[in-house]
């Protein structure tokens, strides 16, 4: 997995390569913490290259989302292909996330 970080206007977009997984996701919660203790609180998270997500790495979603909303926050995910936006359908967190068809879109809705 790769992660991107930048800057944009009030948000930091994440972009996520590769899968996001129990071997994976420990990466992204640093990242996250790491960033979030840095005083950003709006993260776009873009999935374009990210083919696979497990249970882990939609804990470490769920931990980003919660924290956000704490400080007043939110984390807006853009750009998932089909087997990634199958488990959040299972999973039942398109109800907790925003999800955008682009990196774009989740701008505008930040």
């Amino acid at each position: 997995m790769k992660i991107k970080e930048d800057k944009k206007g009030q948000a930091m977009v994440l972009t996520i390569e590769g899968r996001l997984d129990s071997i994976t996701s420990g990466t992204l919660e640093s990242k996250f913490l790491t960033i979030i203790e840095a005083g950003e609180k709006n993260f776009v998270l873009d999935f374009t290259d990210m083919d696979y997500i497990s249970s882990a790495g939609l804990r470490v979603l769920l931990m980003a989302a919660k924290k956000t909303a704490k400080l007043g926050g939110k984390v807006v995910l853009a750009a998932l292909c089909d087997n990634v936006q199958e488990v959040f359908d299972i999973a039942g967190f398109t109800s907790i996330f925003t999800i955008t068809g682009s990196q774009d879109e989740a701008m505008r809705v930040l």
